[in-house]
């Protein structure tokens, strides 16, 4: 299930996008306010973002241009009345993959919702490709270079965390949450767990003092 962020300080407007994005199968987190955003970033890994322009604290524009500075690629679209050509400059400029103006028809977002994130995880049949490696969604299988690779259980739930949300900082305590199961999960192990993969030639990337990230060439 993809994970979105929206950022939208109208609540009528607001609680109808979650329900029908819901109803879309998306995981919806809902803030109201730039600053509010920036934290969820950090707690979180989303799969897009869907950005208001005029929102309290931190707009719309100043908080993509701080999440593409601290290296998210996450895909953004810009949902705003701002129509002039300045600003639709402006918010490609910062880093927008996409910009629809209100008032936009819903089916028209989730079209290009969809687009963007297949794009971004490269999928086609279910596929995920990074540099020379394909991993299959439906049998949660790894080849590289087309050769079958093995992986513990452990190791290939975190092969398929990754390529899910690759390009995206995943924190280590969300890290530790997927792999517990309800058990506790060590950093240490975790640690233990990367190099494999690592050694294996995935490229993942440590984040200092937030976590791990899968690079995209």
């Amino acid at each position: 299930m993809a994970r979105l962020l929206l950022v939208e300080d109208d609540v009528n407007l607001a609680e109808t996008l979650v329900e029908l994005l819901e109803l879309e199968s998306f995981e919806v987190t809902w803030v109201g306010d730039g600053e509010q955003a920036l934290d969820a970033t950090f707690m979180n890994a989303y799969d897009l973002f869907l950005f208001d322009v005029n929102v309290p604290f931190i707009d719309g524009f100043e908080l993509l241009d701080s999440l593409r500075k601290s290296g998210d690629e996450t895909p953004a679209i810009f949902i705003t009345a701002m129509s002039d050509i300045a600003s639709l400059s402006k918010g490609f400029e910062v880093g927008a993959d996409d910009y629809i103006k209100k008032p936009f028809e819903f089916d028209e977002l989730a079209v290009r919702i969809h687009s963007l994130i297949r794009k971004r995880l490269k999928i086609h049949d279910n596929l995920i490709t990074v540099d020379n490696f394909d991993f299959h969604i439906d049998t949660n299988e790894l080849y590289k270079d087309a050769e079958f690779v093995a992986l513990s259980p452990i190791e290939l739930k975190l092969t398929a965390l990754f390529f899910k949300q690759m390009g995206t900082t995943i924190t280590k305590e969300n890290i530790l949450i997927e792999l517990s199961d309800g058990e506790e999960a060590s950093e240490g192990a975790l640690r233990v767990h990367i190099n494999k993969l690592r050694k294996h030639g995935l490229p993942i990337q440590t984040v200092k003092g937030i976590g791990y990230r899968l690079a995209t060439s």
